[in-house]
């Protein structure tokens, strides 16, 4: 019998710690075959060469898809996407696969999916349906969704705005957010193991911090972050562990400021282009809270038991645990939004979190679904009314 040739496309190290299982379960799969492409912020030194970490785990990258992330300008990230577009075909071309997967909603993976669509392979879309208002990520996922054959969410709520958007609705899948894999069968560290690994000792206090620029305002990051990093700096006897910044539009100056925080304050911060998904995860065991704006906060921290807080806009519109603190871009509120997070009322309430993105087994749930669907015609797709 021939295999099915799946083909993932990941193109950052938190997109890869999620899609990490899903790839175990295709490539143990004696039906399938796993195709992997990596791109974007896995083939540069300055996000940490984070295509090694995936050659590591064992797994063959069949391409790597250079697509020059030489700034972080709208020009440069406008030039980037058509050169993924290009260089994606030509991998396309010479794979052949059968589906493409793809999570989420970043703009390597809209290059990847356009491509995709004018080759016609049928495309696989995990986390479609969801709302980031303050960022131009929500136009790309909802693009990515109207391209695709698959769809695979992660409430039911996402599921309907997918069916919404005109997707068949025996072809929609609520299954659940993929990172609770993640934290189900993952062999977290041990505390100890933990400092080893970052080379830093954890304090009385721990924060987990991760701040994204929000790539709907123009020029905010630098004075939103800076808000941040005065609140952060009021703190007495807690350590931050930062993660530093994709490569979006005006990241740079972020991972900047990181850098020169860390280096004023380097008995109580230290910062990373990865962390990885295993350090990263086990991070979230040993923190007081994830403070940002990262979607991690939302879809990861809820399962630990700790609190998040969530700055700004780029996250508006998300589904959230009880566990999330909304907050301003703006030190006052951030300040508060830390005094809550610390204080030993919401400690205790967060206690009682009830994640409403499921309790994992996402991964074997896709394979099963992707190993039988019939992909004969599947790209001739029609648009579902609602009545």
């Amino acid at each position: 019998m021939t295999k099915r040739k799946i083909c993932v496309v990941t193109g950052t190290r938190a997109e890869y710690g999620l899609l990490y299982w899903l790839m175990k379960e295709i490539d143990a799969d004696t039906a399938l075959d796993l195709q992997i492409i990596a791109t974007g912020m896995h083939l540069f030194e300055e996000f940490g060469n984070t295509y090694q970490q995936i050659e590591k785990d064992g797994f063959s990258i069949d391409k790597k898809v250079d697509i020059s992330l030489l700034s972080d300008s709208k020009l440069a990230i406008s030039k980037s996407m058509g050169i993924g577009i290009t260089e994606c075909s030509k991998a396309f071309a010479d794979l052949r696969p059968d589906l493409l997967v793809v999570l989420g909603d970043r703009f390597e993976i809209f290059s990847a999916v356009s491509a995709a669509m004018i080759a016609k392979i049928p495309v696989a879309h995990l986390h479609g349906g969801e709302a980031t208002e303050g960022a131009f990520d929500e136009s790309i996922r909802h693009s990515i969704t109207k391209m695709s054959h698959l769809h695979f969410t992660a409430t039911e709520e996402y599921r309907n705005r997918v069916i919404q958007l005109g997707e068949q609705p025996d072809r929609v899948f609520n299954v659940g957010a993929i990172g609770i894999d993640n934290i189900k069968r993952l062999h977290l560290l041990s505390k100890q193991e933990f400092e080893k690994s970052i080379q830093f000792n954890l304090a009385k206090r721990n924060l987990l911090v991760t701040f994204h620029p929000v790539t709907l305002e123009d020029a905010t990051s630098e004075l939103h972050f800076t808000h941040l990093l005065n609140s952060l700096s009021k703190l007495e006897c807690t350590n931050i562990v930062f993660t530093k910044a994709n490569a979006d539009t005006c990241s740079r100056v972020i991972n900047r400021l990181i850098d020169d925080y860390v280096k004023e304050y380097p008995e109580t911060a230290i910062a990373f282009d990865s962390l990885g998904q295993l350090r990263y995860l086990s991070a979230m065991q040993y923190v007081d809270g994830v403070v940002g704006n990262s979607s991690s906060g939302l879809l990861e921290a809820p399962s630990f038991k700790i609190g998040t807080i969530n700055i700004g806009d780029r996250q508006k519109g998300r589904i959230k645990a009880s566990s999330v603190i909304d907050c301003l871009p703006e030190e006052e509120s951030i300040t508060q939004a830390l005094e809550k997070l610390l204080s030993q009322q919401f400690t205790q309430s967060v206690q009682y979190t009830i994640s409403p993105f499921g309790e994992g087994v996402v991964s074997e749930k896709i394979v099963e679904i992707i190993e039988k669907v019939c992909l004969e015609r599947i790209i001739m797709k029609k648009f579902y009314n609602i009545r």
